[in-house]
């Protein structure tokens, strides 16, 4: 298992785009590694799908995308033309390919090392698929953010994309997200900061006010 500001582990691996260097493929950038229980299975082609639909938001912020499930690569380039054409149901998307790279892992050698093995899964043999994971890694090659789905639960991959967001601006913002959050959105100063550093930085901000009159509710907006 892969801890939160861990190293997350380089690889190497054959995919629809062709054989992947983990960490020279993410070149310094953002990245996604999601993975999906199996090929031609109709809630991992919903999400997929999804994932088509949104690369171009990915894209606009730096982040590179790539899945990962236990079928070959054959299947994955044969599925893929099933998830474009999901893509298009109820939508504008005129795309021939998926825009990012899926992962072969036949052997299950990835699912057992990142912990993506769902014990509750398995496919014809009986041996294991991958669950649903989500693997934010940011431009240092560490972990940022982690989920697991089972198999019977879709993704909500426009939830992934503000979590993006929140990560990217927390990374370089004294501030953190509350709940539900989005971008543009009022913001927290950060606990660390002293009464004196948070006026300095954020000298607009705002202190909620709370019956137990601790001032830990400091809001603010950026520009």
């Amino acid at each position: 298992m892969v801890n939160l500001g861990d190293v997350f582990p380089d690889f190497e691996a054959e995919s629809t785009q062709g054989k992947l260097k983990f960490h020279a493929w993410m070149g310094g950038s953002w990245s996604i590694l999601f993975s999906h229980p199996a090929d031609f299975t109709p809630v991992c082609t919903t999400e997929l799908a999804d994932v088509q639909r949104l690369s171009e938001e990915f894209k606009k912020r730096g982040v590179k995308l790539v899945a990962l499930s236990c079928d070959d690569t054959k299947s994955h380039c044969d599925w893929s033309k099933d998830v474009i054409a999901y893509c298009k149901k109820g939508s504008s998307c005129q795309d021939k390919e998926l825009s990012f790279p899926i992962i072969s892992d036949p052997k299950r050698e990835l699912a057992v090392q990142l912990g993506m093995v769902d014990p509750d899964e398995k496919d014809a043999a009986g041996l294991p698929l991958t669950c649903r994971a989500v693997f934010i890694i940011g431009p240092d090659n560490k972990l940022k953010l982690s989920m697991l789905y089972p198999a019977t639960t879709g993704r909500n991959f426009a939830e992934i994309l503000r979590v993006v967001d929140s990560l990217q601006l927390t990374a370089t913002k004294k501030v953190a997200t509350p709940a539900n959050w989005q971008a543009g959105g009022e913001v927290m100063v950060v606990p660390s900061l002293s009464k004196e550093e948070a006026l300095a930085q954020f000298p607009n901000h705002e202190v909620f006010d709370v019956p137990s009159k601790k001032s830990y509710i400091r809001l603010t907006t950026l520009d």
